[in-house]
């Protein structure tokens, strides 16, 4: 079989082992590429793996032996699946595989954002310990997280491994998901409900039409005046605009943020420089294991095509 794989710088910086791919064909490799640069690449393949490149109708007609295409991401927006099922193409996708990073990275942004980690360290590297009158100084809030309240807005796989690490950190945590689960441990509450009762409110929930926004103005004002906002989902769930006027006017205590509306960060992104904001560059699924394990499921759903039994197939 003839596998492009692209956008891989996306994935590797030479430290992931691709050799499960290798093993199920001949794999030709590429860098992340202009549209007319993945016309050309794709054209004779029979299998196409992207992470972010678009699977368009333009591309699609561009690859007349085309029959896979495997996402290295549990999102598939990229792909027009409409196109793919008319021609028979089947596309599949890897669910879960970045639960447990994106959970530590929820907590890892959270802590440092309520400790002051940051700001305390690049202290003592400026050597401010060293001039201090006494043991300890504290120019700067920390917040205890014990005996506050989370709110999970989306309880999926990450959603869960979220609610059970601040269970474990001695939070309540109250849940709000389009699916009320039967065995759900926790509390379920409207959307309205975990914005307004939320000390820490961490969003988990798919990009679609209907949550395209949830973070505005309006919800933004039913939140408490400390509470932090943490979005390692999708950005277009923010309001970017609502959310950094509340930010700097302190109508909101913070937000951790791994994601934005529009990745890389616009030169204008009014979050830049928000007040007590933590933004990364979506990387809270990129540690070495989490994605040697998406590789791994890549080729294992490819390989299970071959055989004749896909899994993890998002069309029809």
């Amino acid at each position: 079989m003839k596998i492009v794989s692209v956008d891989m710088c996306t994935l590797s910086a030479g430290d992931i082992d691709f050799s499960p791919l290798e093993k199920l064909g001949e794999v030709t490799y590429y860098d992340t590429l202009t549209p007319g640069g993945l016309k050309k690449a794709a054209a004779g393949a029979e299998a196409l793996l992207v992470n972010k490149a678009i699977v368009d109708a333009e591309l699609v007609s561009a690859c007349p032996n085309l029959k896979f295409v495997g996402t290295y991401a549990t999102g598939y927006n990229n792909v027009d699946l409409s196109v793919c099922s008319k021609r028979d193409i089947t596309v599949c996708n890897v669910p879960g595989y970045s639960t447990h990073a994106v959970a530590q990275h929820v907590f890892a942004m959270l802590l440092m954002l309520c400790g002051s980690v940051d700001k305390y360290s690049a202290s003592v590297c400026k050597g401010d310990w060293k001039r201090a009158k006494t043991f300890s100084y504290m120019p700067w809030q920390t917040v205890e997280v014990y005996g506050k309240t989370f709110g999970v807005y989306g309880y999926g796989n990450i959603g869960r491994a979220v609610a059970r690490i601040a269970e474990a950190l001695g939070m309540n945590v109250i849940v709000c998901t389009r699916t009320p689960p039967k065995d759900c441990p926790y509390e379920l509450v409207t959307a309205d409900q975990i914005f307004a009762r939320s000390d820490f409110l961490s969003l988990h929930c798919p990009l679609t039409e209907q949550t395209n926004g949830i973070v505005n103005a309006r919800t933004l004002s039913l939140m408490k005046k400390e509470a932090i906002l943490i979005n390692t989902a999708r950005g277009g769930l923010v309001d970017e605009e609502a959310l950094a006027a509340a930010l700097n006017s302190g109508a909101l205590g913070g937000a951790c943020l791994d994601v934005l509306a529009s990745e890389p960060m616009k030169k204008d992104c009014p979050l830049f420089r928000a007040k007590h904001t933590v933004i990364t560059p979506h990387i809270a699924w990129v540690p070495r294991e989490t994605r040697q394990r998406l590789v791994n499921a890549v080729a294992d759903n490819l390989k299970c095509f071959i055989s004749g039994h896909p899994v993890n197939v998002v069309n029809s």
